[in-house]
């Protein structure tokens, strides 16, 4: 007797681990830069540099950098007013992080989330950085559940199958997909001569699974700041929205597949070259997206559930495994809005210049009907006054959100990995220096129920037990009970579910409480 037996690719968690850490430093304005007056804007990320593993910890190296746009004081441009400038710096760190059941040599994968960062101004030389930052670790591995789908047998034996639909894991990998871009400056813009601050955040990202390729397409928000040319040395600003669409390899992919794909942006160096007539008019860039690919495929799989023997005893060994489906796809909009002031009585706002926008999730549970998402949106707008005097400045706010993300038949034991976005910021200006905010929340999931399925691991065959098969009769009639099957009849009996059905005249297995089974065992 032999079990057919077949590997399904399931990915499984082995450990994780959290911890939150906090950075902070006095930081020394480089004396290149001018002297500061006034913060205006700033952001920050995390980058991981090493990531070592030895049991049961993981060491981790990086380091926090943060970029700053702020006010110099008076005098400090060429034209004798405030101006601004920009600055980059950062804060290292070493972090060892337990996780038990690490072992040396496993891969471990690290992602950060910024929860907050504060810079602050404590003289026109030096800045205070605080900030604290999450690091989520996980080793993630890929387990062949090496599961029974048929049997050969030379002895007469009954088996059945049982059909799972499963997302079977297809490909596992990492890979960075490139966005090189061009922007040249509109006819109306003095040329750039120096660039002073640039923003460029990656909006509406999708992927699709090809045949062999994974496709990418989305948009690309850049902000540039730069001082032009001339006397004046004028600050400018120009904001854009690219669209961008492209693939990468990735073999093995099959469309219909389903993509669950997360990325990063990296930050590259914008850079400004002259266009055909010579100027410098024409901003250059490239953004990388740096991809956790994980691609499943919808199987059908027919398993081995059970076995037993006619004319010799069968046992069954089985062990537990764990296998996952897709039961839904689900995505959601909602609106949000916010009303802030500039705080400054002095500040004649008369243009937004650039919004920067961040969505920091806080809570994801089960609710009624779907996922419930709490959260907040922290929001930086920059604006430029009427005042020359002091000419620029920064709103920030805070916006939370509570969202019903519909998804029908998600439970505890599912797991949904929540995808949010900010789609749309709008910014109107309201007298007396404040201003109305609207934006667009967008929220997608795969929702996969994970659930534990006996499967046969191995069947011993051995000489039928002769005082039980004497005490069985040669021909019984029996009462159908509640929960009985045909199965479980012939089990009882040692007899074929085939022969039962012929000797009942029976069409199909089906049978209900009360009826009458007539078993005849074969000599």
């Amino acid at each position: 007797m032999e079990l057919i037996k077949r590997n399904i690719h399931m990915d499984c968690i082995k450990c994780k681990a959290q911890t939150q850490m906090t950075l902070e430093d006095d930081v020394i304005i480089s004396d290149s830069r001018p002297d500061a007056s006034r913060l205006i804007m700033d952001r920050g990320s995390v980058v991981i540099e090493e990531v070592k593993v030895t049991d049961d910890h993981v060491s981790v190296k990086g380091k926090l950098v943060f970029h700053v746009l702020y006010l110099t004081e008076k005098g400090g441009g060429s034209s004798g007013k405030s101006d601004v400038a920009d600055m980059e710096g950062a804060i290292p760190f070493d972090e060892s992080v337990f996780m038990e059941g690490i072992r040396g040599g496993d891969s471990v994968s690290v992602t950060w989330e910024l929860e907050d960062l504060s810079i602050g101004l404590i003289n026109s030389r030096k800045l205070s950085v605080q900030s604290v930052a999450a690091l989520y670790l996980m080793c993630e591995e890929i387990c062949d559940e090496e599961t029974a789908v048929d049997l050969y047998s030379d002895e007469p034996v009954e088996f059945r199958k049982k059909t799972l639909d499963i997302a079977a894991m297809a490909i596992k990998k990492k890979d960075i997909f490139r966005v090189k871009e061009e922007v040249e400056i509109p006819g109306s813009f003095p040329n750039i001569l120096a660039m002073v601050w640039s923003e460029i955040v990656p909006e509406a990202v999708e992927f699709k699974v090809l045949e062999d390729k994974i496709g990418v397409q989305g948009e690309l928000r850049a902000f540039f700041l730069y001082r032009g040319e001339g006397e004046e040395e004028e600050i400018c600003h120009y904001e854009t929205t690219l669209p961008f669409a492209g693939s990468l390899d990735c073999p093995g992919a099959r469309e219909g597949m389903i993509p669950e794909i997360r990325f990063t942006s990296e930050d590259r160096e914008v850079e400004v070259r002259p266009d055909f007539d010579g100027e410098e008019r024409v901003i250059t860039f490239e953004q990388c997206l740096d991809l956790d690919i994980c691609i499943y495929e919808d199987e059908k799989v027919d398993i081995l559930s059970d076995v037993y023997g006619v004319v010799k005893e069968v046992t069954v060994m089985e062990k537990n495994a764990q296998f996952r489906r897709l039961i839904t796809r689900s995505s959601g909009k909602t609106k949000l809005s916010g009303h802030f002031s500039s705080g400054d009585e002095k500040a004649a706002l008369h243009k937004i210049l650039h919004t920067a926008s961040c969505l920091q999730m806080t809570g994801q549970n089960i609710a009624e009907g779907g996922i419930e998402l709490t959260g907040v949106v922290n929001l930086q707008m920059f604006y430029e006054c009427s005042n020359e005097e002091n000419k620029y400045g920064v709103i920030k706010g805070t916006i939370p959100f509570q969202y019903v993300l519909e998804a029908e038949g998600v439970s505890e034991s599912c797991i949904y990995p929540v995808q949010a976005f900010v789609d749309q910021v709008t910014v109107a200006i309201i007298d007396n220096g404040e201003v109305d905010v609207k934006c667009v929340l967008y929220f997608r999931t795969n929702v996969y129920q994970k659930w534990q399925e006996k499967i046969v691991e191995q069947i011993v065959v051995s000489e039928p037990d002769m005082e039980k098969m004497a005490s069985l009769p040669g021909i019984a009639v029996y009462m159908v009970k509640e929960g009985d099957s045909l199965w479980d009849i012939g089990k009882r009996y040692y007899v074929p579910v085939s022969v039962i059905r012929q000797t009942n005249d029976l069409t199909s297995d089906e049978v209900k409480a009360g009826d009458k089974i007539l078993i005849v065992k074969n000599a």
